[in-house]
């Protein structure tokens, strides 16, 4: 939908803003705004219980996304912002993930980092307006344009108060948040329709190649008991082999070092070269010579994640971390790829978990002497590659799927953002639209 723009518009004086509507102002925030006015007293009693938000518990789209409970003791230094409904967060440290979120009717003993600073609107502004300018990529740019640090930048909260803002009158700034509250909430709600059309895909998926790793394609199979839990009933002509039977870990290191392509395990997604994960905030080791190598077609496991997926065949050779299993087939008559379907399987998944040792559920790492003796199908060998075949051929597909499926849903999140920024910037006229 097509919307008019202002009747007239003036210069605000911030060069990458441009101009604004000739009725608006463009303001510092501190003089429209307080800044830390709440903190959680150094006396308070060790028993107090509160809820604490870290960084890492904003996201820039769906704000607090999670609250852990703890008590005034246990609870980290940073842990002494108070704050109070119709605040705005801001990430002040690691500026570059735009931790920013409105409080919105918070708990009692909702406690935030050190590292936000809670902006409090004055007369002025309105706070469901705030909650929006404070997100808009102008204002955001700015925060990290005026963050100091190399791997982690951040911005002393008086000179982020001191950054300008625009803003149109009160009444103005109130029908323009009911307006971003009503578009937001339809976007969202497409979003999150399109995001549990990924969930069924993968479902779908994982419910496939566990159905044709244990149960093989031929629906009229003669089957028999496995005589093994997750594996139930198996047909008549499979056999039954240990994993040392099948696989062998390689023993074979990156000393040199024989290669400088390094690569990753990422779940749901496979083996990846790790430039790719590098730019997610990961880093690699600087001594890759003590790295594994690994051959083109092996099977990698993180040993500490593969009960949740964290494995994948792969399509290069290069070197991964001592914390992956490399495996690779004993003999001719296996099939490689049937036995990393076999991994990716829920069922085996499931299984796995009661051999690892750890405090997280999600990563117990797994000895390999215990993983070796776990028992597997073991179909012919052109059973094997008929099912790996199959399995790649629905996974190609779903693949597609749900790669169209990303891609309207960041068609979604962008138009989210450009729009909120339009209507927070003067670049659109919404009046019209809110009754």
């Amino acid at each position: 939908m097509n919307r008019q723009a202002y009747p007239k518009y003036k210069p605000s004086g911030i060069e990458w803003l441009g101009e604004i509507p000739s009725h608006w102002e463009a303001k510092r925030l501190k003089y429209l705004s307080s800044v830390n006015d709440d903190v959680l007293p150094e006396t308070t009693d060790s028993d107090f219980e509160l809820l604490y938000v870290d960084i890492s518990s904003v996201d820039a789209d769906k704000g607090i996304t999670t609250k852990e409970p703890m008590t005034f003791e246990s609870a980290p230094s940073r842990a002494r912002r108070k704050v109070h409904h119709g605040d705005v967060i801001v990430s002040t440290v690691r500026t570059y993930l735009r931790a920013i979120a409105p409080v919105v009717n918070p708990e009692q003993n909702l406690i935030v980092s050190t590292g936000f600073a809670i902006v409090r609107p004055k007369n002025e502004m309105d706070s469901q307006f705030a909650a929006y300018a404070l997100r808009a990529p102008y204002f955001v740019d700015a925060v990290v344009a005026n963050s100091v640090g190399v791997s982690y930048p951040a911005i002393n909260a008086s000179e982020m108060m001191c950054l300008t803002i625009v803003i149109p009158s009160l009444h103005e700034q109130h029908a323009i948040a009911t307006f971003l509250d009503r578009e937001t909430m339809r976007i969202d709600a497409l979003v999150a329709k399109k995001q549990r059309q990924i969930e069924l895909l993968q479902e779908k998926r994982a419910a496939l190649i566990s159905h044709a790793v244990t149960k093989g394609l031929d629906p009229n199979a003669k089957m028999k008991n496995s005589g093994i839990e997750w594996l139930g009933e198996i047909p008549e002509h499979w056999d039954i082999a240990p994993l040392r039977g099948v696989l062998a870990e390689r023993g074979e290191y990156n000393t040199g070092p024989k290669t400088t392509n390094i690569l990753s395990v990422i779940k749901d997604v496979g083996v990846i070269n790790y430039d790719e994960r590098e730019a997610s905030g990961n880093k690699k080791s600087d001594d890759v010579e003590q790295y594994k190598i690994i051959h083109k077609g092996d099977i990698v496991l993180n040993r500490m994640n593969v009960i949740i997926g964290s494995v994948g065949i792969a399509h290069e050779s290069g070197a991964a971390s001592i914390e992956y299993y490399v495996l690779h087939a004993k003999n001719g008559s296996i099939c490689t790829d049937y036995y990393g379907h076999i991994f990716c399987s829920r069922a085996f998944q499931t299984n796995l978990s009661r051999l690892g040792s750890g405090i997280l559920g999600h990563r117990q790492r797994i000895p390999f002497e215990i993983l070796r003796m776990e028992r597997l199908p073991r179909p012919p060998y052109e059973e094997q590659c008929r099912i790996s075949e199959y399995l790649d051929h629905e996974r190609f597909v779903d693949d597609n799927l749900i790669l169209n499926v990303h891609k309207s849903i960041r068609i979604l999140q962008e138009y989210r953002t450009s729009l909120i920024s339009a209507a927070v910037t003067g670049k659109i006229d919404v009046r019209k639209e809110v009754s």
